[in-house]
């Protein structure tokens, strides 16, 4: 059994009777050296966590140290120890003493409604996943750590023109030294904080810029890019057909600029994305973007697909932006999503066109061409400058056997019939050159 026990500032007055209990029973009790030095004398073997943590934590998940007991700072489940171990040892293993969280202790200093305030983390991750959440109006709390912690969560909104906002850095909440500061993010600059706090921060932006919501479609300036870039309205339409759900993986295959795997995450909180690009500059850029946009966890990968493709994670969806004439790309993408995935596809040239086509006859799916004009001057009038057309394939991987043969059954074509008869040929013969 591995018992988790949540400490406030408060030590050891502030736990519950179960609480103070699992800690007297513990063999050994794991906590920061802060937290340990809460405690009266146990009698149990104490441990600091190590840095790296991974190696203690991997013992513990093993139970090779008897009876342990886990000190985390107040509610373990919310971004924290209890949370990380859930995932990686059976319910029956683990039992949870939560105390208050920093994040209701918060809300309640600040007059704030929880169930309207977001919650982001910055520790052990780049103060940049704030920048998602940015908009005006906007209510976070932010958990930060380190004496810096703060002053960078500071910095993320200045870079972004959301110096006004107002910025309370909330240290030591629900202990005797609890301290608060209210200022604004501007203000605060690079001061430092108590290691154990918290910012409250009330978006105000300077205005100027482009509102960038989390719905699909950021506007296209706020990416940089040469110039391969999924446009506003062709990206828009591409997530709806993609479908960002929790947990999910999406291959963003041919990147470029990393648009779509940077909206699939901005849209999903949970889902992750890897992005496949072969150009190291548009890697970089897309890489660049990830971090400017709020989603820094983007993996993003050098290489040319489908090699590239390689020794990755089977993925619940596939976007492929770039490489479609790529013999087997199409296919190898398909073989690899998992059931119940989708895969999307644009093209602008003949050429990619024709994959597509292919694709659908082997695949099923819809086929849709997007044509979108913009008004601009013509002479003293207005009148549609037309763009290339876009032809847009979007095809379901059912969970049953095979999503080709229901789609060949439905059809009364014989031709997409023996074009998804071959296709199913060629897969299997695929399958056994990679088992």
């Amino acid at each position: 059994m591995i018992v988790v026990v949540g400490i406030g500032a408060d030590g050891w007055a502030g736990l519950a009777e179960p609480a103070r209990a699992a800690i007297l029973a513990a063999d050994e009790i794991v906590g920061s050296v802060r937290q340990l030095a809460l405690l009266p004398p146990t009698g149990a073997r104490t441990r600091a966590w190590p840095s790296p943590i991974d190696p203690l934590l991997d013992e513990l998940v093993a139970g090779s140290s008897g009876s342990s007991c886990v000190l985390a700072s107040g509610d373990p489940m919310l971004h924290g120890i209890g949370a990380t171990l859930a995932r990686r040892v059976p319910a029956e293993r683990l039992v949870v003493h939560p105390h208050v969280s920093a994040f209701a202790l918060a809300c309640a200093r600040l007059g704030w409604p929880a169930a309207e305030v977001s919650l982001i983390s910055t520790v052990a991750r780049p103060p940049e996943v704030v920048a998602r959440w940015l908009a005006p109006g906007r209510r976070i709390v932010v958990y930060a750590s380190g004496r810096g912690g703060a002053a960078s969560v500071a910095q993320v909104l200045r870079a972004r023109g959301f110096g006004p906002s107002r910025f309370v850095v909330l240290e030591q909440l629900g202990g005797p030294a609890e301290r608060i500061v209210d200022t604004t993010a501007k203000a605060w600059g690079d001061q430092q904080a108590d290691p154990l706090h918290a910012v409250g921060v009330e978006c105000r932006s300077e205005g100027g810029g482009p509102p960038l919501p989390l719905v699909p479609g950021l506007p296209d300036s706020a990416y940089d890019s040469d110039g391969q870039l999924t446009k506003r309205h062709v990206r828009a339409l591409t997530l709806a057909a993609l479908a960002p759900l929790p947990g999910e993986l999406l291959w963003d295959v041919g990147a470029g600029s990393g648009s779509i795997g940077i909206e699939w995450m901005r849209a999903e909180p949970t889902a992750r994305a890897i992005a496949i690009e072969a150009r190291e500059d548009r890697a970089a850029r897309a890489a660049a973007n990830a971090g400017e946009l709020g989603v820094p966890e983007l993996d993003v990968r050098v290489g040319q697909a489908p090699g590239a493709l390689a020794g990755l994670p089977d993925p619940d969806a596939v976007f492929i932006g770039g490489g479609l004439t790529e013999t087997g790309l199409i296919e190898r993408c398909w073989v690899a999503l998992r059931p119940g995935g989708r895969l999307v596809a644009n093209a602008v040239t003949l050429e990619g066109e024709r994959a597509l086509i292919d694709a659908r006859a082997a695949y099923g799916g819809e086929l849709v061409r997007i044509e979108i004009g913009n008004a601009e001057p013509v002479g003293a009038f207005t009148g549609w400058r037309m763009r290339l057309p876009i032809v847009h394939w979007s095809a379901c991987k059912h969970a049953s056997a095979c999503k080709r043969a229901s789609a060949c059954e439905r059809a009364s074509d014989r031709q997409r019939a023996s074009a998804c008869e071959r296709a199913s040929d060629r897969q299997r013969g695929s399958s056994k050159e990679s088992g």
